[in-house]
């Protein structure tokens, strides 16, 4: 069997709690010295049960994953985690802080502020995290969007506790229903009694004769669910919405975690978001731009009127106050900004050739309006 945590449970490296409870139990179940037949069974059910400890404890978990097998297992026996998870110090930092003095309490009693007998208090569940793309009007007026997600659940054949109903369940022998065990173990400071999750119930203080179908003896099952999220108006690329509650189940009753949801906004075929601003580029005809015109503007809530000044030129801006995205949780909205382009005709009539050559002539110009009018005035823009 290795040596290693992770390939012990065979599990990967970026296995979730829940993952590696359910692949601790198959694996205790196959080498619990009562039932198995393996001469090495005892020595591999310590060593499942000993991975399962290390990886469903965050700190530990974290210390492991720096530090390496070797070195973690050469720290516990100095009594601690030596420039593991807690940074320096021989107990995941130091003896300056309360952190040293609670991991010291955890290492050796099982109690203090994150051990111990803790494990079996209410915990909150995880958080989950998904993304949703909504457009650019939705983000504009702001929408119910409504998202279908795979996530863990209690199950509801068994209520979560991991048996039927009918199974018969009793006091775990080895803990005397406490979920904890004691043992002595030699430390720096002398002998002294250790406390920790019972092996055989999983801290769990009962036992069943029989395995939940459905979940496999975990409590926990994934299922399709189907949400609506309120999106306020004016959110932006990247920001989260939280949905309290939608997470994780906790544990012992804890309360569940929260959903995040990571929001993305399409690309629009007409404008392009700056923050609050929007921006537009807007087409006029080469007499729009030289005697000025009213030209129609779409907006994300309509069309607004704008007015192209005599002698605009190509590439001018244009600002229409208000019209831009509604701040988030604010009374005002940022601005539409128009950038006018001339477009220049690519074929012309008798009518409008000879309009255009004496237009040409006028100014003192000698041109081909068929050949290399329009070129110079695309020049000039």
């Amino acid at each position: 069997m290795s040596e290693d945590f992770y390939e012990a449970l065979g599990v990967s490296r970026d296995a979730s709690e829940d993952e590696i409870k359910k692949a601790y139990r198959k694996k205790a179940a196959e080498y619990h010295p009562d039932v198995s037949d393996d001469p090495n069974a005892e020595e591999k059910f310590k060593q499942v049960e000993k991975a399962k400890e290390v990886l469903t404890d965050e700190e530990k978990r974290q210390a492991y994953d720096q530090m390496g097998h070797d070195r973690f297992e050469q720290a516990e026996k100095r009594g601690g985690f030596d420039g593991g998870a807690g940074g320096a110090g021989g107990f995941g930092g130091g003896m300056g802080g309360m952190g040293g003095v609670e991991d010291i309490f955890e290492q050796f009693f099982g109690g203090g502020g994150r051990g111990g007998q803790r494990r079996n208090q209410p915990r909150q569940g995880r958080n989950l995290r998904t993304s949703m793309e909504i457009t650019l009007e939705e983000a504009y007026e702001g929408v119910e969007k409504e998202f279908t997600i795979t996530r863990p659940e209690q199950c509801t054949d068994c209520d979560g506790k991991g048996h039927p109903p009918e199974a018969e369940v009793s006091t775990c022998r080895e803990c005397d229903g406490t979920g904890q065990v004691s043992r002595i173990q030699q430390t720096p400071f002398g002998r002294v009694q250790q406390r920790s999750t019972c092996r055989r119930c999983g801290g769990e203080g009962q036992t069943a004769d029989k395995t939940c179908g459905s979940c496999g003896g975990d409590g926990i099952v994934n299922n399709e669910v189907t949400l609506t999220v309120e999106v306020p108006a004016g959110i932006r690329e990247g920001q989260t919405l939280r949905m309290d509650g939608e997470g994780a189940p906790g544990e012992n009753r804890g309360p569940n975690g929260d959903l995040l949801i990571d929001v993305e906004i399409a690309e629009h075929e007409l404008f392009e978001r700056d923050g609050d601003d929007l921006h537009y580029n807007h087409a006029i005809s080469f007499p729009q731009a030289v005697f000025g015109d009213t030209v129609e503007i779409p907006t994300l809530d309509g069309t607004k009127k704008m007015e192209i000044p005599k002698g605009t030129q190509s590439g001018e801006q244009f600002r229409l106050r208000g019209e831009g995205m509604p701040r988030l949780r604010g009374r005002r909205s940022g601005h539409l900004f128009v950038t006018v382009q001339v477009v220049t005709p690519e074929s012309l009539n008798k009518d409008q050739r000879e309009a255009l050559e004496a237009f040409a002539k006028a100014g003192g110009e000698e041109v081909d309006v068929s050949e290399g009018f329009f070129e110079k005035i695309k020049n000039s823009f």
